[in-house]
């Protein structure tokens, strides 16, 4: 047995025993109080247990709180699986950017979304570079492997250059090592650029084929030559990768590397221009065969604390049925949870909304918001109803104001809604066509303020602007049009535990500034070693 907070077990049986004394004292003084206007009740010995069962509900949950382990536990995993090895490229050549964001991160967004469609498949993960590594051996246990993907990095390899002949030969050993499962698959993302002679991955690439492993090359990158960037810890970019020589190196998809490995094998090329390369993998490995799996996972020291937590529970339950003022207070809990239950119907109006009688329906809603003056969502389903039922005048004030609340997702959907009122009265009015949008132009702004990436508000904004003319300035010139208003600051309401936008945004710059220097220091513990040849891209 052992304890996460070995230091809990001291305080346990302190804090117990003063929760038992002051359960002891509270009992003692509500019995004196009780006998001076009641002192026939001095015949009836009322139980003493109740302290004892707080003092050793406390004990007990100290100790669960220390985080006892103990036993072994056994689980089984079983399903219809493959056995899958995914290989990915960290040379430097996969930073370059001839494909957004960069080739690396192509072949591990591809990667990604491979493994989550893989789930019940028995899955490994290989990186490779000058040399090839087993990140993780074939297991069912995808979150794993997909751990393992998010930390991959060119600074994680211990040499550079680009070795497919490696990769090749390390994933069909350990394809051929699994005792059990379907078919045996190596999906390998690579630009394909191979610094040792193209016939030895040929040769590897046979031995693949022997032993049958079915081998998916997915192609990353373009055939024109591109330069591989250097960045700082910040993504700043302060110069290009040059050769021994000072040269700047130049870097593009060997397609001829790629077709002749994946032809030696037997396996299947899927090209940079595929337009869903996973897709595309998917499909093949639909095709293979899968068989039954089992995989058993056994866990040493097993975490026990929930089951004294559940003790100290009972416990506590046991003193509380035990008296009559408790019991009472579990009987009151429960009809209040039970009428909260009953208070989760849908209203009156969203009843007649579902039935189509919207008119009914925004007169319910504007019933619902007087009587709860807070509640801004029926004023702001109010308005809503009117617009459907037409009704702009009443949709206008109702949205007005729900476009006050405190709520700023609800104020930007107030908003949002009162510029389409707008529009909808300048089609209706012409002759006040040019105010009415120039208010729904105001609407769509302020709601910007709220959420900028919104698409719908944008586009409805150039709209509305698209459709006003150009204003005259002096001297003919056309003036440049009215920048938009900007937000006024909220004051910090009195008494609130929020922040403020830039107390927010200070201690976002903070988190990411410790990212960065984690991310630094990182980088300078796995500097690249060079390869022999000097040439580590």
């Amino acid at each position: 047995m052992s304890f996460d907070f070995p230091v809990m077990l001291f305080l346990a049986p302190v804090v117990a025993l003063l929760a038992g004394l002051l359960a002891w004292k509270v009992r003692r003084a509500r019995t004196r109080a009780t006998l001076l206007w009641a002192p026939a009740l001095a015949a009836v010995h009322p139980g003493r247990i109740g302290p004892w069962l707080i003092f050793l509900a406390t004990l007990v949950a100290g100790i669960g709180a220390a985080g006892p382990r103990w036993g072994r536990t056994e689980s089984e995993m079983q399903g219809r699986a493959l056995n899958l090895a995914i290989g990915v490229d960290i040379s430097r050549s996969m930073l370059a950017e001839d494909v957004q964001p960069n080739r690396l991160q192509r072949a591990l967004g591809g990667a990604r979304r491979l493994i989550q469609d893989a789930r019940g498949d028995r899955l490994a993960l290989i990186a490779f570079a000058g040399r090839s590594y087993i990140l993780t051996p074939l297991t069912l246990d995808d979150a794993a492997v997909a751990l393992q993907l998010d930390a991959l990095d060119p600074d994680v390899a211990s040499e550079g250059g680009t070795d497919l002949a490696a990769v090749l030969g390390q994933g069909r050993e350990l394809l051929s090592a699994a005792a059990e499962g379907g078919a045996k698959v190596l999906v390998i993302f690579t630009d394909g650029e191979t610094h040792g002679p193209p016939e030895e991955g040929f040769a590897a690439a046979r031995t693949l084929r022997a032993a049958n492993v079915t081998l998916v090359m997915v192609a990353q990158g373009d055939t024109l030559p591109a330069r591989i960037p250097i960045r700082d810890e910040r993504g700043t970019l302060t110069g290009y990768k040059t050769d021994a020589q000072g040269s700047t190196v130049r870097t593009w998809r060997r397609d001829d590397v790629l077709r002749g490995v994946a032809d030696a094998a037997g396996g299947i090329l899927v090209g940079s221009d595929t337009p869903d390369q996973e897709g595309a993998v998917r499909r093949v490995l639909a095709g293979l065969e899968r068989s039954a799996t089992r995989e058993r996972r056994r866990e040493d020291l097993t975490p026990r604390g929930w089951l004294l937590a559940l003790a100290a529970t009972l416990l506590l339950g046991t003193q509380g049925i035990l008296r009559r003022g408790p019991a009472l207070a579990g009987i009151l809990l429960a009809a209040g949870l039970f009428k909260s239950a009953g208070a989760q119907r849908p209203s009156e109006g969203n009843r007649l909304l579902r039935q189509g009688d919207t008119a009914a329906a925004a007169v319910a809603f504007a019933r619902e918001a007087a009587l709860r003056p807070a509640a801004d969502s029926g004023l702001f389903n109010a308005g809503t109803a009117a617009i459907v039922r037409g009704d702009l005048a009443s949709a206008k004030k109702w949205l007005t104001d729900a476009s006050r609340s405190l709520d700023p997702g609800l104020r930007f959907r107030a908003l949002y809604n009162l510029g389409l009122v707008s529009l909808l009265e300048s089609r209706r009015d012409t002759a006040n066509r040019r105010a009415l949008e120039e208010e729904a132009a105001a609407s769509f702004r302020d709601a910007l303020l709220l959420e900028p990436g919104s698409r719908e508000t944008k586009w409805n904004l150039e709209l509305v602007q698209e459709r006003q003319p150009p204003q005259s300035g002096g001297g003919g010139g056309a003036t440049p049009p009215t920048p938009p208003r900007q937000a006024e600051p909220n004051p910090r309401p009195s008494g609130s535990s929020a922040i403020s936008q830039s107390e927010a945004e200070q201690i976002l710059n903070s988190v990411e500034r410790t990212e960065r220097d984690v991310r630094a220091e990182q980088a300078r513990r796995r500097r690249v070693a060079q390869s022999s040849a000097g040439r580590d891209w």
